[in-house]
């Protein structure tokens, strides 16, 4: 069983998954958001596709560790898709996981302009692997 993790913005949803050892993150897809429901209904496909046993969030916090608007979004969405799936939906602390990103593709020698459709897909690749190193069993 494997768990899903999304970073959601307000256009778009980096998605990624982790191998069903649950060790390694791997990048899946960006989303293109439309609407609500049309959301709750990708990503149900998502779960039935890739057998999901537990929904990854970024939370994006402020800096100073409070919860500002844009995260109160976000928590909004998580409890949506909680109730649309029936899974458990696990809110991760998100800060600074697009600049870690942009730091992988600057490692690469990726321009910015060739990055721009992979980072919200990148950065969700790297909160879920912080989610799973933080829980792997010692």
């Amino acid at each position: 069983m494997r768990i899903l993790c999304l970073d959601v913005g307000d256009k778009k949803i980096g998605v990624s998954l982790s191998d069903p050892t649950r060790s390694i993150a791997q990048a899946l897809k960006v989303y293109r958001r439309s609407s609500l429901k049309e959301d709750m209904k990708e990503f149900r496909n998502i779960i039935s596709e890739y057998d999901i046993e537990r929904i990854v969030i970024g939370l994006p916090k402020d800096l100073s560790g409070m919860i500002g608007k844009k995260a109160q979004e976000v928590m909004e969405f998580a409890e949506a898709l909680e109730k649309s799936v029936g899974l458990p939906v696990v809110l991760w602390d998100e800060r600074f996981s697009t600049n870690e990103a942009h730091r992988v593709f600057d490692t690469a020698s990726i321009s910015h302009k060739k990055r721009k459709p992979y980072i919200d897909m990148m950065a969700s690749q790297l909160i879920l692997q912080g989610y799973l190193d933080a829980n792997r069993p010692r």
